[in-house]
């Protein structure tokens, strides 16, 4: 009986091969490989690869893999997306029939990785639920809504004066080390409860500062509603290039969901340098500066993608921080004019502010939102409404009193008023503040009631003035945060309350 079972079984395995063998159809799998002609940093030519298509992913030796990004006619020229230092002349190049793009989903949330997907946090691989082309068309004029929720940064020189809303673009410059990541940052953190999600791209950044600024984020509870791409210094110029456009992929995402979210570019100076510097390799005709010509059209694709979407198409939006450094204080160089033409105003960080110790370092005369007030919550313009232009006059008659000019005693009461201002809108880093304690303090300044405190106690006293007000007119501060109008019972509440606590102070 085991012999003969045993003979069965072979007969069917053996026909059901046969019959197997006679059904299949056999496949040709074509592959266009080319070969690399010339090396150089960052960059190879390839030569053989006719039917490429542009940013077109192309594999190489070792797994490393890179962008076709120059279509001539007899060659190709490639951008690498990592490490190409084992390759060499003549090695094998074979296309991916596949257009360059980035995992995204909910799974990102927390997470650091590199523009190509690849996590750096040590937590292993990103539950990722599909993968987006890494440049994508804009959302077209028809299907956006106008710019109108504010988006609260937590700093009281921006959210007063230059408010910015959901869907804006807004640009922030200024020489380095003058506090430009740190408003950027505190925006981020400001967003804890305000149901926005949060993504950090760091371009050309040392690695050690990128660092600091995740265990930041880390430390104060900001990680579980941020992404952070990093492309470091240290990186090749290739992935810095394509890294905020993968960041904004990934923000349109959630986007797309009705999320609303916030992207900072830290920086688009050195994303433009590493442009330029792969664009010179290439050979490519350089133009003012050694940028090539389209270095215009580089950034505007870019910050063309942040938006607020109808409400019949989720009603998500995407808001834009791109940081731009200057030197020696010129708005006028070339990157940051373009920047500036592009955005819709700009938060500019003055060095001699930062000098004197006046944190954040706003220029209020310098910067501009050019969505302005639409965006403001009502209580910021009943009680802040003249600030601006007020501020702005105290600083110039602050430059002229230097002179030893005799001023006339409303000129001492308006400088001495704005000193008061410029107390008042100074701010630790990493303390944003709700919206309700920055409308009593900017309240308790515009209405003169710090105007008899000395310029040195300011700062105690508004504090004990925003604790108080929050302890106490709980009702008023739901209000004021629910966007209400400022009602005269609400205001003339705030200021008793202001008075008390001020009087308290003095004894």
């Amino acid at each position: 009986m085991g012999e003969g079972l045993l003979h069965t079984l072979l007969n069917e395995t053996f026909t059901a091969f046969t019959q197997a063998q006679a059904q299949a159809q056999p496949r040709l799998h074509v592959w266009e490989v080319g070969h690399i002609s010339y090396m150089g940093y960052g960059i190879a030519r390839v030569h053989g690869l006719y039917e490429v298509q542009a940013e077109e992913l192309i594999r190489f030796p070792g797994g490393l893999t890179g962008m076709a990004f120059n279509l001539d006619e007899k060659e190709v020229g490639v951008i690498f997306l990592g490490d190409s230092r084992h390759l060499r002349a003549g090695d094998e190049a074979r296309r991916l029939h596949r257009v360059l793009d980035v995992p995204v989903g909910e799974g990102m949330l927390g997470r650091v990785l590199d523009p190509t997907g690849r996590p750096l946090d040590g937590r292993g691989p990103i539950p990722a639920i599909e993968r987006w082309p890494v440049e994508r068309p804009v959302t077209p004029i028809m299907d956006r809504a106008p710019v109108t929720v504010p988006l609260q940064t937590g700093i009281k020189a921006v959210d007063a004066l230059i408010p910015v809303g959901r869907g804006q673009r807004e640009l922030i410059l200024g020489d380095r080390q003058t506090g430009k990541t740190a408003v950027a940052l505190d925006t981020i953190l400001n967003q804890a409860d305000k149901n926005v999600l949060c993504v950090y791209c760091a371009i050309g950044q040392r690695s050690s500062a990128v660092a600091g600024v995740i265990a930041d984020l880390r430390e104060r509870g900001a990680m579980a509603y941020t992404v952070v791409v990093v492309a470091a210094g240290e990186d090749p110029p290739g992935l810095e290039f394509i890294a905020p456009y993968a960041a904004t992929t990934i923000a349109e995402y959630f986007m797309e969901q009705g999320r609303d979210v916030l992207i900072v570019y830290d920086d688009l100076t050195r994303h433009a340098w590493a442009y330029r510097e792969l664009s010179l390799l290439l050979r490519r005709p350089p133009g003012r500066e050694a940028f090539p010509g389209d270095i215009f059209y580089l950034h505007a694709r870019l910050l063309e993608r942040s938006t607020r979407l109808r409400p019949e198409l989720g009603g998500g939006s995407l808001t834009a921080l791109p940081i731009v450094e200057t030197e020696a204080q010129n708005v006028s160089a070339y990157i940051p004019t373009n920047i500036i033409s592009i955005t819709d105003g700009q938060i500019y960080l003055s060095p001699e502010l930062y000098q004197k110790g006046v944190l954040p370092a706003v220029d209020v005369g310098r910067s501009v939102s050019r969505v302005g007030g639409k965006t403001q919550l009502p209580a910021y313009r009943a009680v802040a409404g003249d600030l601006r232009l007020s501020y702005s006059q105290f600083e110039e008659l602050e430059n002229f009193a230097r002179f030893g000019t005799r001023l006339d005693e409303a000129t001492q009461q308006a400088i001495e008023r704005g000193r008061r201002v410029r107390e008042v809108l100074k701010q630790p880093q990493y303390e944003p503040l709700p919206v309700a304690e920055q409308i009593a303090v900017l309240l308790a300044v515009t209405e003169g009631l710090f105007d008899e405190l000395p310029v040195e106690e300011i700062g105690p006293v508004s504090q004990r003035v925003r604790e108080e007000v929050v302890r106490k007119e709980t009702a008023v501060c739901r209000r004021i945060e629910r966007g209400e109008t400022l009602s005269d019972a609400d205001r003339e509440t705030l200021l008793k309350r202001i008075k008390g606590t001020i009087l308290t102070s003095d004894e």
